[in-house]
């Protein structure tokens, strides 16, 4: 806190005392900053910047860097949030709506920048993966697969001879990834399957497939499709594939290549073979090896997929506000971590520091500026 003549505020705030007997915020804080966000076209798009600080306070807009032009569509209301009243694309295939925002705010005692917002248009573009025909033995397992490339991610479900796929049935199994598996394959099971694909954007439908089934016979065990490298968030789930095929069928099970356990916590099998781990930690990093064997043999098949599990950047220390006097020094310590490293940039007022005579940044994220 800081206090004069009896009066008292906080410090986090940044004070000051006017007349006597009065306490102010006077150093710039966010207390919000734009999102990342995806918009519709033809649709209003709201950015939030709310600062606080010392009056009169100037918020203007960027995108990519670049004034953001105000219009009758364009606004900067008086809290200042960037309202865009419909969100554009242009036919010619640019998009003077799409791109990184952030919001600078300004009063006597310098600039505050905030965060980059990235902006993109909702999209559904069409399949660049398509189900193919497939001939399975009765017993035996399917897999179909779809993909498409969709902002935001698409939304996958399935129909069979253009009726929605039931998923309270155990056989099948429907991963996230636009992959439909179909275990123990039945020929009630054969007939055309398509994928959906929908979002806000729009709704598309995949070309068809047949499923046809034929008579069972004796298989050594495949793998049709083992775990890919995979490369995600702390706290998401990570979900690895691995179906395999046989008569009689194999048995799937999972192992880590470096020998550690793989756990019980927050681990699930889902259909026959595929492993999902919830709320996945830096500890889950590493090789996971899928391994079909033939029941009452040691004759199997394995396959390998890497987990690469990243934590975003986030501060342990950050710079605390100094009075120094001229020709003093003054010293701002900033501490981050995050997989991968995260690198730091300092800025002044708004515009990325480089050092110089008197600024000095050091190999522990110190920036010590001496005044001449």
């Amino acid at each position: 806190v800081c206090i004069r003549r009896g009066r008292w505020c906080p410090l986090s705030l940044g004070c000051m005392v006017v007349d006597g007997n009065a306490c102010l915020a006077s150093e710039l804080a966010f207390l919000l900053e734009p999102n990342d966000v995806i918009a519709v076209r033809d649709r209003p798009l709201m950015l939030d910047c709310r600062v606080q600080g010392e009056g009169p306070i100037m918020v203007r807009w960027r995108r990519n860097g670049v004034p953001v032009p105000t219009s009758q569509r364009v606004q900067v209301l008086a809290n200042g949030t960037l309202l865009i009243q419909s969100f554009q694309k242009r036919r010619d295939g640019n998009d003077p709506d799409v791109g990184e925002y952030d919001c600078a705010a300004q009063n006597r005692y310098g600039m505050l920048v905030s965060r980059k917002a990235k902006v993109q248009l909702a999209s559904l573009p069409k399949f660049h993966t398509h189900p193919e025909s497939m001939w399975v033995d009765e017993g035996g397992v399917a897999r179909f697969q779809c993909q498409i490339n969709g902002i935001p991610e698409a939304n996958i479900t399935w129909e069979r001879d253009r009726t929605a796929l039931s998923t309270s049935n155990s056989r099948y199994t429907l991963l996230p990834m636009g992959i439909l598996q179909v275990t123990g394959v039945q020929q009630t099971d054969a007939g055309i399957y398509r994928c959906v694909a929908s979002n806000i954007a729009n709704t598309r439908y995949s070309r068809e497939a047949v499923l046809n089934v034929t008579g069972r016979t004796y298989k050594e065990p495949v793998i049709l499709s083992g775990p890919q490298n995979l490369t995600i968030n702390v706290h998401q789930t990570a979900i690895l594939e691995c179906i395999a095929t046989g008569n009689p069928r194999p048995i799937v099970s999972w192992s880590r290549l470096d020998g550690r356990s793989i756990g019980v916590e927050g681990i699930q099998v889902l259909g026959t073979g595929n492993l999902m781990i919830s709320d996945v930690s830096l500890q889950h990093s590493g090789v996971y090896v899928c391994a079909a064997n033939r029941p009452g043999t040691r004759m199997r098949r394995t396959a390998l997929g890497r987990l690469v599990v990243q934590a975003p950047p986030e501060f342990l220390q950050w710079p605390q506000s100094v009075s120094k006097p001229a020709g003093g020094s003054a010293v701002f310590t900033c501490v981050a971590q995050g997989v991968p490293e995260p690198h730091l940039i300092w800025l002044k007022n708004g515009k990325v520091l480089t050092p110089g005579d008197n600024v000095k940044l050091t190999n522990n994220n110190r920036w010590d500026k001496t005044q001449h």
